[in-house]
């Protein structure tokens, strides 16, 4: 498989994640090495350079701690420079440990190459070739849209969204303001709906 090149900063979790990674993608790879990016004010100001710079694309576990970090690094990096590459949640664990993670999900360095790429696709990621996929045009997403599938604001609101979450292969602990932006990058409104009506004609 050919190595994609990126023009953004992937940022993963630790240093499996980015052995695997570099496997899919010619790019700059920084690690959080976990929880201590919280108090990591020098890898913090070298996030934000790099940016400012190149643009950010954060790629974590879609575990609780995943989400965790995640989440930190939406409070403390400006939005504007960050994109957010979601895998989906698979049941398993990876080959170097002896047991699964606390939830029983594979993380970033159990994915196959075809799966990281996509989630890099998905995000708007910015390849430097010419087999870059086209971003989708059109007018967005809106959150009265969701409201109007009856995806926020009633009472199955959240199964629903469990239910097209996983329909899509995405994370569970997506927000709904994460689920929005997610497939405002995959469809475009007037694409989301054609799809919804083929996926679910009785709703």
């Amino acid at each position: 498989m050919t190595r994609r090149k990126l023009r953004e900063v992937v940022v993963v979790e630790g240093r499996y994640d980015k052995n695997t990674l570099s496997q899919v993608v010619d790019a700059t790879i920084v690690t959080l090495e976990g929880f201590s990016v919280f108090h990591n004010q020098e890898k913090l100001q070298l996030l934000r350079r790099l940016g400012q710079q190149r643009g950010l694309i954060v790629l974590t576990d879609s575990d609780g701690a995943g989400f965790l970090l995640r989440n930190f690094l939406k409070g403390a990096l400006p939005p504007g420079q960050v994109k957010h590459a979601y895998i989906p949640d698979v049941a398993g664990k990876e080959r170097r440990k002896r047991r699964p993670g606390k939830e029983g999900k594979l993380g970033v360095e159990g994915m196959s190459p075809q799966v990281l790429l996509q989630a890099l696709e998905r995000c708007g990621a910015t390849f430097l070739d010419e087999d870059a996929p086209s971003p989708q045009g059109g007018a967005p997403l809106t959150k009265a849209d969701l409201f109007s599938l009856g995806l926020s604001g009633g009472s199955d609101s959240a199964l629903r969204r469990q239910a097209l979450l996983r329909r899509l292969d995405l994370p569970e602990h997506l927000t709904t303001n994460a689920m929005l932006e997610v497939l405002n990058l995959l469809y475009g409104r007037e694409a989301f709906f054609q799809w919804w009506k083929e996926e679910f004609p009785s709703s």
